[in-house]
């Protein structure tokens, strides 16, 4: 499944660039180098938190399938009929995954990576959350017990999961009947706005028609306004993960009785027990459409480029080669390279210098070559 990954990501990054061209030629960028590096960014270490947590990500799914499955040898699974079934139930269950990142502030903590973005385009997209896969693994069980393989929940998972590339643009508009049964750019521009009446809503990955079954549909008609009620306001990437864990457990710190320092987690994002103030002020729309934009000059910019390709090289041999590495030499080497994409976040806030991302660049890069090799 890495090596699939791997001959995707030259596409996603054409396609990246198509747009990016298309938006400037027609006087409508939707990118900024430190936003769109910032979720690239986010996608990777994705796949290398992927590569050391295969426990979770279908090892679970496997036993599953392996001790209950009721119609594991059915041919119907081999048919094409069988092949769309298993993308549409896939697509059903992450529904209700995707549902549940909103509506459990723990789920929540680890979805809203995918959401800190204030910018929507196609690197966006690529935005993909690193701990949800903890939780995660337990909504896509139903599809073992009715017999479909690993192999085939895998593939229907990665299909269900590359559709939804396409629709994060800004330069796609209505698209008439399409938009009443699939996600489209229209409709998922509505899932990632903070506009009071977008709010949670549209949470299909390939099919709307959930959204509309479950009461969870908004069409769009204002401007979206993008990112996070609480803004993330940082480049650095271990706390984009981090941030949203780290608010809960002050919260619940906080809280005296120790039923609501438990609860606290599993209520919507935001709940505090009647007793306790609300906190902070209340949401500006207004506020929430200012960009964090902390500006470099221009070699700076070209560095942090740069610098960043060289990681998703760095990156992409890892996926490569996971295969015939043992998982405590994979666990050093991803360690290594999260560390090199925070320095490389910490530069673009202009708290690490040119010369010390370099250093840390060079160290991550001999204990991958040491290791590897």
């Amino acid at each position: 499944m890495e090596k699939i990954i791997v001959y995707v990501i030259p596409v996603f990054f054409v396609l990246i660039g198509v747009e990016f061209v298309y938006g400037y030629m027609r006087r409508r960028n939707t990118y900024r180098l430190n936003d769109a590096i910032s979720s690239l960014s986010q996608g990777l270490i994705s796949q290398l938190v992927a590569l050391v947590t295969q426990l979770f990500q279908i090892g679970m799914y496997s036993i599953v399938y392996r001790f209950v499955a009721i119609f594991p040898h059915v041919r119907f699974w081999q048919t094409a009929f069988g092949w769309i079934a298993a993308v549409v139930l896939f697509d059903f269950f992450d529904y209700w995954l995707h549902r549940m990142g909103h509506e459990s502030a723990v789920m929540w903590a680890a979805h809203s990576v995918h959401h800190q973005s204030q910018d929507f385009n196609l690197s966006t997209a690529l935005r993909q959350e690193s701990t949800v896969v903890f939780i995660g693994w337990l909504f896509y069980l139903p599809m073992a017990v009715l017999g479909v393989s690993p192999e085939q929940f895998g593939i229907a998972g990665l299909i269900v999961l590359i559709y939804q590339f396409w629709i994060h643009t800004e330069h796609v508009g209505k698209l008439g009947w399409f938009d009443r049964v699939f996600s489209s750019p229209s409709n998922h521009r509505v899932h990632h706005a903070v506009n009071d009446q977008y709010l949670d809503k549209n949470y299909g990955g390939m099919l709307v028609i959930w959204d509309r079954m479950f009461g969870t549909f908004a069409e769009e008609k204002e401007k979206c306004v993008y990112g996070t009620r609480t803004p993330l306001k940082s480049w650095d990437p271990i706390w984009a993960v981090a941030s949203g864990y780290w608010q809960l457990a002050k919260t619940s710190a906080q809280l005296p009785r120790w039923k609501d320092k438990l609860l606290v987690w599993f209520k919507a994002p935001g709940w505090l027990p009647d007793y306790m103030p609300a906190g902070g002020p209340g949401f500006d729309l207004e506020e929430a459409a200012r960009p964090y934009d902390p500006q470099l000059p221009l070699k700076a910019n070209v560095f942090a480029g740069m610098q960043f390709l060289l990681l998703l090289a760095a990156t992409a041999v890892l996926l490569w080669v996971a295969d015939d590495v043992s998982y405590l030499r994979l666990l050093a080497v991803c360690t290594a390279f999260l560390i090199a994409f925070w320095a490389l976040g910490a530069f673009l806030e202009k708290r690490l210098s040119g010369l010390a991302v370099i250093a840390i660049d060079v160290i991550a890069g001999a204990v991958a070559f040491y290791i590897l090799w």
